[in-house]
């Protein structure tokens, strides 16, 4: 080989090192966690091989944002399952609720004494819970909405958050705020029963 067809050489050679080190740094911190079920053939049980060519191993099946123990670290965060008999039970008692919160909010009366004392005419009592948190009786917690970050500090809300327990399995949750008000049925969440966790944990 000539001189002159090496020294051509030499720089394409260097070029390509550079590139490939560029390429490679700057793939770095690039790694994204995908869908575990893209692009991923489906395994007898249905259930997507971790294998799967894009599927990383340590990314839980239907994990919300791909993080590693999601489903663990945000189940304090999903209400639990309610039977179909006692979900029927919690959306009636929410129909008869949200009239309620309707007639207070156009009052302007979300303080939590105001919800309480109404919620109380329709026949509930209040929710009794021992120091341990063992519950002692009453289905009715009437509490004032939870404090939030704002303007850097923490400010609470005017209005009221309203937890029924219907069954052990069904809730009622609801509040009724300036802004607006509802009642929706649901299951109770594994810390704090028929109120949906804070969002700081």
């Amino acid at each position: 080989m000539s001189t002159s067809t090496s020294a051509r050489r030499a720089p394409l050679a260097a070029a390509a090192l550079v590139l490939v080190a560029g390429l490679t740094l700057t793939a770095c911190g690039e790694l994204r966690a995908r869908d575990a079920t893209a692009g991923a053939a489906p395994s007898a049980s249905g259930a997507s091989s971790p294998s799967a060519a894009g599927a990383s191993p340590y990314v839980e099946p239907g994990a919300g944002d791909g993080a590693p123990h999601y489903n663990e670290n945000n189940a304090h965060r999903r209400p639990g399952e309610m039977s179909p008999a006692h979900a029927e039970d919690a959306e009636r008692e929410a129909d008869r609720i949200r009239p309620v919160l309707k007639r207070l909010w156009e009052r302007h009366q979300w303080d939590p004494a105001s919800v309480r004392t109404a919620l109380l005419r329709l026949g509930y009592e209040e929710e009794r819970v021992s120091k341990d948190g063992k519950r002692l009786g009453g289905t009715l917690t009437v509490t004032a909405m939870d404090s939030r970050y704002q303007d850097g500090g923490y400010v609470t809300p005017e209005g009221a958050m309203v937890g029924l327990r219907v069954h052990d399995d069904a809730c009622v949750m609801a509040f009724v705020q300036k802004s607006n008000f509802e009642a929706r049925a649901n299951g109770p969440y594994l810390e704090t029963g028929c109120f949906p966790p804070p969002f700081a944990h």
